[in-house]
């Protein structure tokens, strides 16, 4: 099969790309040559910012097209306009952040879908990624009718990933001490390894498969507690949990998500980490131990730059000035 990614040298990009070529399939990428360039140097790259100029595409035919970078849904319209009657298929990388409502667990591909004043903004912010997401689908499905696949990923993890939303944690724990950890290791959490997702993408592609699928796990309820616990067992170190009210947290301007990666608290998210994925499992997709993405993980941090910057977790001197507070105030 001939397949165009769009996108293709980062994240969720180059594990679709390891994913198609092992399965044997014949890939073509088109970005603007600016991530990893030196990525999978002998597939054919096309050159080209999908903002200004599609005319790199011209003469050119593929049987499926993966999205990876889809923000808005100009995007959507001018990149099907350019490849109208040259594909039979279209699969957009979405998010479960489509959804307008996370109080409630179990949430289904039909739920309601956050909704956007200005249609026409093309700002992603907190509050328009999710709504803009829906207005990309919506296109897709308007313009290749019964031809669009439909991905909506949760927290994708893994090697490679530039988020360090799950990497901050077991690498927290194999640096051993004393650890600051949100209100209890009871609290759910979904996450999906980033080979998992794409192998099942990739063959869903190969099957012709159309509709919307939400797309996390794994497939059993996993608890927080869980991560540290395996994270410590891997790591054989000596980290101690230092389980912290959420009201001290929030009174202290701890920001979940991103100070303290995976942590959602409060009942408007009480769904946010429970979503159902029972139709994506009836096409298949399947997960590795999380011992294995653990590891896998861990080895690949190991070799970024000492001095890389960390885009989430608490620094050392915060973690530290909050752990000193708190044995302050119990004393």
């Amino acid at each position: 099969m001939d397949i165009l990614i769009v996108g293709g040298t980062r994240f969720l990009g180059r594990a679709l790309v390891e994913s198609a070529l092992e399965y044997g399939h014949q890939v073509t990428l088109f970005n603007r040559g600016n991530s990893n360039p030196e990525w999978f140097p002998h597939l054919e790259k096309l050159i080209g910012d999908r903002n200004q100029d599609l005319s790199i595409l011209a003469g050119h035919k593929w049987q499926s097209v993966i999205d990876t970078c889809a923000y808005y849904p100009r995007q959507v319209s001018h990149l099907l306009g350019a490849l109208k009657g040259t594909i039979e298929h279209y699969t957009l990388i979405s998010s479960i952040s489509v959804y307008t409502d996370f109080s409630q667990p179990g949430l289904i591909e039909t739920s309601p879908l956050a909704t956007i004043q200005d249609n026409t903004t093309e700002e992603i912010t907190g509050e328009t990624y999710g709504p803009l997401k829906g207005l990309c689908e919506s296109t897709a499905q308007q313009n290749l009718p019964g031809q669009a696949l439909i991905v909506r990923p949760g927290l994708i993890v893994g090697p490679f990933d530039p988020s360090d939303r799950f990497t901050y944690w077991p690498v927290r724990v194999a640096r051993g001490g004393e650890i600051l950890c949100p209100d209890s290791p009871e609290w759910y959490t979904q996450i999906i390894d980033v080979r998992d997702l794409a192998e099942w993408i990739i063959h869903l592609v190969e099957k012709n498969v159309t509709g919307i699928f939400n797309a996390t796990g794994p497939d059993y309820p996993l608890k927080f507690g869980e991560i540290l616990e395996t994270s410590r067992a891997i790591t054989a170190s000596n980290a101690r949990f230092n389980w912290v009210d959420t009201q001290y947290l929030l009174n202290n301007e701890i920001e979940p998500w991103s100070d303290l990666p995976l942590w959602l608290p409060g009942p408007e998210n009480a769904g946010a980490n429970q979503v159902n994925i029972q139709s994506a499992l009836l096409t298949g997709l399947t997960f590795r131990p999380l011992a294995t993405t653990i590891r896998d993980t861990l080895n690949w941090e190991s070799t970024r730059p000492s001095d890389h910057t960390w885009r989430a977790g608490l620094s050392p001197e915060k973690e530290l000035e909050l752990l000193w507070s708190i044995g302050s105030a119990k004393s």
